[in-house]
C-alpha cells in the first residue's frame, strides 16, 4: 500500500480531494513502474485538484502533471529497476493517473533519463515550469536574440522565474514583468535588471507600432499584453508565448510581423519529441544556476495540496513548489 492524492466526483459533481491509501493494483497500464521521490504545482495541477477545468475525463483520479524518482519495474528494455527518471507532458495528471503519489505507472515513451548533476529533487524544482521555460530560451536562441533586454511576462510565476535566472546566467539583461510589486528583491535576485509594472503593458493602444524596446521574450500572458508587446520587439525579434493567464483571445494587428519580421513562436511542452526533451533537459543541467533555483523553491506535501491548487489558480503561488510524496 502506498499514499496518493485521489479526487473524487460525487453524484451532485463536485470534486473532493483527499490523501488515501491504495494498492498498486489499482495504477493504471503502462510498462514501467516508478517510485515517485518529487513532484510539483503548476496551474494544471490546480485546474485538476477542483473540478478539473474539462482536463480530467475519468474519477477517481490522481493529479500531478509531472513527477521524478526511480524504476521500481520495467518491461521495458530502456529502463530497469534503480534507474533515476523524469516524467513531464504527455496529458500524465489529466487524462493517465500522475505524480501526486509514491507510485506511478506510465508507458516508457513517457519517461526522460534524469540528466547527469540533477537530482530528482532539483529535477522538480525545475519541472514542467522550467521545461517550458528552456524550451523557451532555446526557441529564443534557435531565432537569434537581439541586442535589448528579454522582456519575460509573468515574471514571479514558476515559468517566469526559471526563465529569468536561465536567462540573466546566459548573459542577457532581462526586464521582468510582475503586478506584484513586492516580488521585484526576488526577480532582482534571480538575475532581472529591469522590472517593469503590469500596468504598463497592461493596456492596448491604437498604434500597431511602438519604440522598439525588446531584444527577445518569453511570454506567460497572452492576451492584450502580448498583443501590445508584439509592437515593442525589436526589428526580426521573437516572442515565445507559453501561457495565457491574460487569456486566450490576441487583439493584435499582422503590422509587426510585416514591417518588423516579428517572429511568435508556439511553446508547447506536453507533445514534445523526445530528442528535444533530452536536448531541454540537458540544457537545464547546465544553464540553470542550481543557487538561483533553490531560491524559488517552497517545499509542500501530499496534504498540503488541495490548498496550493486552489491558491496557484488565483495566482498566490510564487516560484516553484517541489511536492515531497514521502513526507
Amino acid at each position: 500500500m502506498f499514499n496518493a492524492m485521489i479526487v473524487e466526483k460525487g453524484e451532485d459533481g463536485k470534486t473532493h480531494a483527499a490523501v488515501q491509501q491504495i494498492g498498486e493494483d489499482r495504477l493504471p497500464a503502462g510498462e514501467v513502474t516508478v517510485a515517485v521521490e518529487y513532484s510539483t504545482v503548476n496551474y494544471k495541477d490546480g485546474l485538476c485538484i477542483g473540478p478539473g477545468g474539462g482536463l480530467v475525463r475519468h474519477y477517481p483520479h490522481v493529479p500531478g502533471i509531472d513527477f521524478a524518482g526511480t524504476v521500481a519495474a520495467s518491461d521495458d528494455d530502456r529502463y530497469k529497476a534503480g534507474d533515476k527518471v523524469v516524467l513531464t507532458g504527455w496529458r500524465v495528471g489529466e487524462a493517465h493517473w500522475g505524480g501526486y503519489a509514491q507510485k506511478a505507472r506510465v508507458k516508457a515513451d513517457w519517461l526522460v533519463p534524469l540528466p547527469d548533476g540533477l537530482t530528482t529533487r532539483q529535477a522538480m524544482a525545475v519541472g514542467t515550469a522550467g521545461f517550458t521555460a528552456m524550451l523557451a530560451v532555446m526557441a529564443l536562441q534557435d531565432h537569434g536574440i537581439k541586442a535589448g533586454p528579454v522582456l519575460v511576462t509573468g515574471a514571479s510565476g514558476g515559468v517566469g522565474s526559471v526563465a529569468t535566472a536561465i536567462l540573466a546566467h546566459l548573459g542577457h539583461k532581462v526586464a521582468a514583468v510582475t503586478g506584484r510589486p513586492e516580488s521585484a528583491d526576488y526577480l532582482t535576485e534571480l538575475g532581472a535588471t529591469e522590472i517593469v509594472a503590469r500596468d504598463e503593458l497592461a493596456e492596448t493602444i491604437k498604434k500597431p507600432l511602438e519604440a522598439e524596446r525588446w531584444g527577445g521574450c518569453v511570454d506567460a500572458v497572452g492576451g492584450t499584453m502580448l498583443a501590445r508587446v508584439l509592437g515593442q520587439m525589436e526589428y526580426g525579434a521573437s516572442v515565445a508565448a507559453v501561457g495565457l493567464a491574460g487569456g486566450a483571445g490576441l487583439p493584435a494587428t499582422v503590422i509587426p510581423f510585416l514591417l518588423r519580421g516579428v517572429n511568435l513562436l508556439g511553446i508547447d511542452s506536453v507533445m514534445q519529441p523526445y530528442d528535444n526533451r533530452l536536448r531541454a533537459w540537458q540544457r537545464i543541467a547546465t544553464d540553470l544556476p542550481m543557487d538561483k533555483l533553490e531560491a524559488m523553491v517552497s517545499t509542500a506535501t501530499l496534504s498540503d495540496l488541495p490548498k496550493l491548487g486552489a491558491d496557484i489558480l488565483k495566482g498566490q503561488v510564487r516560484g516553484r513548489v517541489v511536492v515531497d510524496v514521502n513526507a
